[in-house]
């Protein structure tokens, strides 16, 4: 762990502690992001931290602190102490410790914080079943920024285990499909069409972008005809697509077999998914977005 409270890098679990005072933890003001690690290379680093710079912002945290580099710094020699050679890396930019009240204004200086969690992650290829959440899902200025306050998305996927799905979609006020509680949404359509909801009213999602420019690899070899992002209802999703999936950083493709009571194509895993969650996959192992850590 790190924890620019204490100071510096943290190998001792014991001492793996945020501040109770820390408004992230009593205020949710704080925003946080993460970046998977295989192979001793943390893959979409800087695409990530992009995203999580650009949330602080929206969520007035002052950065001045912890610029870019800083971070970058901080979180590769994290990793690098930690000996772990797969899994994934979680940062948190808080308005910092201070008090007690509703206003940061009381809080001397932001606070950064770092922990590195060893999995054994493997590419996924098996299909699950997803429902459509009964939970509200958040307006678009907190789901399009990455903040801790994730109750929301955790009653939705607590919701979806209860009704024996392994996780929920989300559809907005208007109709269309939005995202999934930690993840987002991809569709192919009988025409071989690879279609992701929109970004303007849901997170941006980093494995989603490299998807979409990772795919027309697949269009340029005939395997797909188009890539696209638009707006989807639910029933043009359901009924038109032959192949549907969560896209996520630890999956990265996920497909989905069934939503609601509603089988998708022939109720199978699908090749088309299976060749993008392969592309995904390989630019994972060996793509350009990884930065080699410097382990000891």
């Amino acid at each position: 762990m790190y924890s620019s409270v204490l100071g510096g890098i943290i190998l001792d679990p014991a001492m793996m502690v945020v501040p109770v005072d820390d408004h992230m933890v009593h205020r949710g003001h704080g925003v946080f992001d993460t970046a998977m690690l295989l192979d001793g290379c943390l893959y979409e680093l800087d695409a990530h931290l992009h995203r999580f710079l650009r949330s602080a912002a929206t969520a007035r945290i002052d950065t001045g602190p912890f610029p870019r580099e800083a971070l970058r710094s901080i979180l590769v020699q994290m990793t690098a102490a930690s000996g772990c050679r797969k899994g994934s890396i979680r940062y948190w930019l808080s308005a910092g410790p201070g008090d007690f009240l509703l206003s940061s204004s009381g809080c001397p200086a932001p606070a950064f914080y770092g922990v590195v969690i060893a999995s054994e992650y493997e590419q996924c290829r098996h299909g699950v079943r997803a429902v459509t959440a009964s939970v509200p899902m958040k307006p678009p200025l907190f789901a399009t920024m990455k903040n801790v306050n994730y109750l929301p998305n955790v009653l939705s996927i607590m919701d979806a285990e209860d009704r024996g799905a392994f996780a929920s979609v989300w559809v907005d006020d208007r109709g269309f499909v939005a995202e999934g509680p930690h993840v987002n949404v991809a569709f192919v359509t009988a025409d071989r069409e690879l279609v992701l909801p929109t970004f303007d009213r849901i997170l941006g999602g980093c494995t989603a972008k490299r998807l979409l420019a990772l795919a027309p690899r697949l269009v340029d070899a005939g395997v797909l005809t188009a890539v696209a992002t638009r707006n989807i209802t639910v029933d043009e999703a359901k009924r038109g697509s032959v192949e549907m999936a969560f896209v996520g950083s630890g999956l990265p493709v996920l497909p989905i077999v069934q939503w609601d009571d509603t089988t998708i194509g022939d109720g199978k895993v699908g090749e088309l998914m299976l060749a993008l969650s392969d592309l995904l996959w390989e630019d994972m192992k060996s793509g350009p977005d990884r930065i080699p850590v410097p382990y000891k």
